[in-house]
């Protein structure tokens, strides 16, 4: 049984976000929340939220038992990008890009 929760327009670059994805998928939760738990980054804080979320979200629509949970899939795809202009030179004006992550964890247990 697969179990999601997903974050939509989360304020962080994909690209940025799936280097921590890449490091918690396949583990086992407890594992996982451990490793994004002291990660020094601002990836790790967001994931750890949606992982605690899918978590919550087998235990009780489910019934899972938390021990035996692994991280079965996560998904960081682009969201719509933010546009902001800033002044520059001689009457220029510079596009600053902001991205955005649609972010989904899928928790399985191990059977």
């Amino acid at each position: 049984m697969q179990v999601e929760a997903t974050l939509r327009y989360a304020r962080i670059s994909p690209q940025k976000c799936r280097l921590v994805a890449d490091i918690i998928r396949g583990r086992a939760v407890g594992d996982a929340l451990a490793t994004l738990r002291f990660m020094p980054k601002k990836g790790a804080d967001i994931l750890r939220k949606v992982l605690e979320s899918a978590i919550a979200n087998a235990e009780n629509n489910h019934g899972a038992d938390i021990d035996e949970l692994r991280v079965a899939n996560v998904q960081v795809n682009e969201a719509p990008t933010m546009r902001r202009y800033r002044a520059r030179a001689k009457g220029r004006g510079a596009r600053i890009i902001k991205r955005n992550s649609h972010i989904t964890v899928r928790v399985a247990d191990e059977a």
